[in-house]
């Protein structure tokens, strides 16, 4: 029997990952496309918007990376118990992504010098603002980035971290001891491990 999700994205980590950390940590039998770039452009009108990635549930299909990880967040019971409790996760979970967006500017600029500079001001005041302040929170946090507890936030910026170790050029959490703790908790999460040992 054909699994219940397929999951389409391009032929990289990127945004999709965390979807992935949740599929597998959830144990959820899914259905993974993997699109090249070179083969995108004459099917890109198919897709919601044009945008990966999708998920695809009983004749259904739907975009947004972040509402997907939200919604299978819930179905692997790492979401919250009430409306409050989801506001918090959304909360840092929308900071992750404004501090992601913010770190993709340089490699959107076409040049050489502006990119160089925008990326020396996303390593020296964008990267130390956000995570000085994540890494506080999950001190406060019982080790974790809301309600004392883990939930699918800490996959969704943990699945970022080998993106993050690339731009940086080494350990993005080497000045920021509860985040790195919380890497390797995540990480070390059998299903997680597993599928960092076996990913493309």
């Amino acid at each position: 029997m054909a699994p219940a999700y397929k999951f389409t994205y391009f032929d990289t980590r990127g945004v999709a990952e965390a979807a992935r950390f949740l599929f597998k940590y959830g144990n959820i039998d899914f259905e993974e496309i993997r699109i090249k770039k070179e083969d995108w452009p004459p099917i890109k009108n198919n897709y919601p918007f044009g945008h990966l990635p999708v998920l695809e549930h009983n004749g259904k299909i739907i975009g947004q990376s972040i509402s997907i990880c939200r919604y299978l967040g819930k179905v692997v019971n790492l979401a919250g118990n009430d409306d409050w409790e989801n506001l918090e996760i959304d909360a840092i979970v929308d900071t992750i992504n404004d501090m992601r967006l913010k770190g993709t500017l340089p490699q959107t600029e076409q040049d050489p010098e502006k990119r160089q500079k925008l990326k020396d001001i996303t390593l020296k005041e964008t990267v130390p603002y956000y995570f000085s302040r994540l890494d506080a929170i999950v001190k406060k946090n019982n080790g974790y980035l809301a309600l004392g507890r883990l939930t699918w936030a800490d996959l969704y910026l943990i699945s970022f971290s080998t993106n993050f170790d690339q731009f940086v050029g080494g350990d993005t959490y080497e000045k920021y001891p509860n985040l790195q703790a919380l890497r390797k908790k995540v990480e070390a999460l059998p299903a997680i491990k597993k599928w960092i040992e076996e990913r493309p």
